[in-house]
């Protein structure tokens, strides 16, 4: 369950975007936050990535003209997080499955936000592929600045462009390109014995 929009203090967020796109946006983020219980079974699950989710501050909701295609438009999302002990690995740096987790979890918030824009209602897709390149290292402490713009939304397939730089030495540590799409309605089957 989201939490409800009209109490969420988006005074901090800039950008372009409607206090209350931004509000929605910030609620999406908190649910990510929350989400513990899954509805079928009632079982805990996803602990780790809510409390990464839980860190993220939100500092800019914007939709923008694209620069190459005028006449489309770009949603942009950016967060900022320090690195802390839960998120570092053996040698005291941003691990590698923590900055994909970060990825996948910001580069589909500028695609929600241009649902939200274009049609009043924003939409959770499924990932298709999640490319991560790396680039320079994180260290315990570190203050992050996640960029997450959209690329690409057609009908069926969507993409979005993730940077994470590192503001505190001033240097990119990953970006990566996420694909997603609208899966296809579930079929109903019958067991075979």
């Amino acid at each position: 369950m989201m939490p409800e929009s009209s109490s969420i203090d988006i005074s901090q967020v800039e950008g372009n975007a409607s206090p209350e796109i931004k509000r929605v946006i910030l609620g999406r983020v908190q649910y990510l936050a929350t989400r513990h219980i899954t509805q079928s079974t009632g079982e805990q699950f996803g602990t780790f990535e809510s409390k990464i989710a839980s860190q993220l501050r939100l500092t800019e909701v914007s939709i923008l003209p694209k620069a190459e295609e005028q006449e489309k438009l770009e949603g942009r999302v950016v967060f900022e997080v320090i690195v802390d002990g839960e998120m570092a690995n053996h040698v005291g740096t941003l691990h590698g499955g923590v900055a994909a987790m970060l990825i996948d979890q910001c580069s589909s918030m500028p695609i929600y936000l241009l649902g939200l824009a274009t049609s009043g209602h924003g939409t959770v897709y499924v990932s298709q592929s999640l490319s991560v390149v790396y680039h320079s290292p994180a260290l315990l402490g570190d203050k992050l600045r996640v960029v997450s713009t959209t690329l690409t939304v057609g009908n069926r397939t969507l993409s979005s462009r993730c940077e994470i730089w590192n503001t505190t030495r001033h240097r990119l540590v990953v970006s990566g390109v996420h694909v997603k799409m609208n899966p296809s309605e579930q079929k109903a089957t019958s067991a075979k014995l």
